[in-house]
């Protein structure tokens, strides 16, 4: 495992560069969600779908994973995250990457597009916004839920998620959780929801491929998925909708790394 530094404020981000005998396409970078880490894109099958094609790098967020993990809420600013990606690729020698984000590594992505859209080769949203928005982590876990965070730590946040939705958190999920710092998650999650959105007028201006991925059980997500699109239309961005799938299910739905893998093999054709 790598590690590069964010020149503002010194936080480590950990990374992991996967590079197959005979991969040359341009290299991709995946970013995970919320309280996640980058061991998920093995798990779902991404690094086996994309790893024979291109080097892949995967990272720790800020707050996540074996990376850095302040406690200030302003450290969580989106500039923050987004100068760590340019950091990553700085270290690791890469001076234009595919970037593909899941939920808040999507968000980042839009971010990373507006400020430094000569890094990227293309853009591909799974579950992913502009913005995050007051409320998100309500809508997506539980009401209270960084409440619950702050008083009841990784535990009980898991508890209070087990009892109102009914059913157990599934063992992959639950230890992902659990390596996570409380106060960290928390101070990231109060930041996201202040922060302000990619603007209409920044997204009319991406020249890169535009993949966007999203359920139809993930309603706001669907529908930010759906404004990206009318402000790119064809061939500008690819809209993808899948049926019956939820904000949790979006990137783990088997079919969606093969669908990554081909839009990815467009781009660099195009």
């Amino acid at each position: 495992m790598d590690s590069a530094l964010n020149p503002v404020d010194g936080t480590r981000i950990a990374y992991r560069v996967t590079a197959e005998p005979g991969a040359s396409g341009t290299p991709v970078v995946l970013a995970h969600g919320t309280a996640l880490s980058k061991a998920i894109w093995r798990g779902f099958g991404y690094l086996r779908a994309l790893a024979p094609d291109r080097p892949v790098i995967v990272v720790d967020l800020r707050g996540h994973g074996s990376s850095g993990k302040p406690h200030e809420a302003d450290a969580y600013a989106m500039d923050r995250f987004v100068g760590d990606m340019v950091a990553v690729l700085d270290a690791a020698g890469v001076e234009r990457a595919h970037f593909a984000g899941y939920s808040l590594g999507g968000r980042l992505g839009f971010s990373l597009a507006a400020s430094h859209p000569e890094r990227l080769a293309s853009l591909t949203s799974l579950a992913g916004a502009p913005a995050t928005g007051v409320g998100v982590f309500d809508r997506v876990f539980f009401e209270g839920s960084i409440e619950a965070l702050e008083k009841g730590g990784m535990s009980g946040f898991l508890e209070e998620w087990r009892l109102a939705s009914g059913a157990e958190v599934d063992a992959a999920t639950r230890a992902a959780f659990l390596a996570n710092d409380p106060v960290a998650l928390a101070a990231y999650m109060r930041a996201a929801e202040a922060a302000p959105r990619v603007t209409d007028a920044e997204i009319e201006r991406f020249a890169m491929p535009v993949l966007l991925v999203a359920g139809t059980r993930d309603r706001s997500r669907l529908v930010a998925a759906e404004h990206v699109h009318a402000l790119l239309p064809e061939p500008r961005s690819e809209l993808v909708v899948l049926d019956g799938a939820t904000h949790a299910d979006t990137p783990r739905q088997p079919a969606v790394p093969g669908l990554v893998r081909d839009f990815l093999t467009r781009a660099d054709a195009a």
